[in-house]
């Protein structure tokens, strides 16, 4: 799984605001910084240090603000961190419980745990995928043709060995199945597998991404819907993983 350790700096060393104002350098530790907070299931958000990496997030993006560029250099600069802010934050996104009317978690607890173990993905992550998707509704079918708890599509299915997506059993094992595939083929990209699973793998390699880095460059050129739903996901995630 991706721990947000694909890039690393020292940031306990910045305690001095005047350690850099070169806006590219500063821009490189932003994009850093906020793609460790970003993911719920790093190693900071386990250990209690989000504070603290809050606290260098904007202490880093107050250098970038005030650094001295150009113009155009600054308006770029400035774009990117409105797209980094329109996926960073999505627990306020998250406005209910984790389950609705549709269904109940727990009657698929076993079939998730099972799956997750299987293909190596954290039971967290499928339930968010789940409750993202269907809301826990086995019977659940989208006007596009997606069915079942984990929304496969029928040559999507096909491909995955599941003959009946409405049968729980065969569409969390087939999901989680695609799911780890895309893990593994975007490096433990937490962040642009669940593009991947949304908007297809094809879409994503079109637009130039391959990891959350550039996901967070290269956002506005994904469906609105993409965007929110990899925002949705990981906040249904992150509360799973409480």
């Amino acid at each position: 799984m991706y721990n947000g350790n694909n890039l690393q700096f020292d940031y306990r060393e910045l305690t001095d605001v005047n350690v850099t104002t070169d806006p590219r350098i500063l821009k490189q530790m932003l994009l850093t910084q906020w793609m460790t907070e970003l993911n719920p299931l790093s190693s900071k958000a386990a250990d209690g240090t989000a504070s603290e990496g809050s606290g260098l997030f904007d202490m880093l993006l107050s250098q970038l603000t005030t650094a001295d560029s150009p113009s155009q250099g600054t308006e770029s600069t400035s774009n990117e961190l409105n797209r980094l802010t329109a996926i960073s934050a999505p627990t306020a996104t998250w406005g209910g419980a984790l389950t609705d009317d549709s269904g109940s978690s727990s009657a698929y607890d076993g079939l998730i745990s099972e799956a997750g173990a299987k293909y190596g993905v954290d039971p967290a992550l499928i339930k968010g995928v789940i409750q993202s998707e269907s809301s826990f509704n086995p019977n659940a079918v989208s006007s596009a043709g997606a069915k079942g708890l984990m929304q496969l599509m029928d040559g999507t299915a096909r491909d995955l060995g599941v003959s009946n997506s409405l049968d729980p059993a065969q569409n969390i094992d087939g999901g989680t199945r695609f799911l780890s595939y895309l893990l593994r083929k975007y490096d433990g990209n937490v962040s642009t597998a669940l593009a991947a699973y949304n908007a297809g793998p094809g879409r994503v390699d079109r637009s130039g991404i391959q990891n959350d880095q550039d996901l967070a460059l290269n956002l506005h050129k994904l469906p609105t819907e993409t965007q929110n739903y990899v925002r949705k996901v990981l906040s249904a995630s992150n509360q799973w993983s409480v």
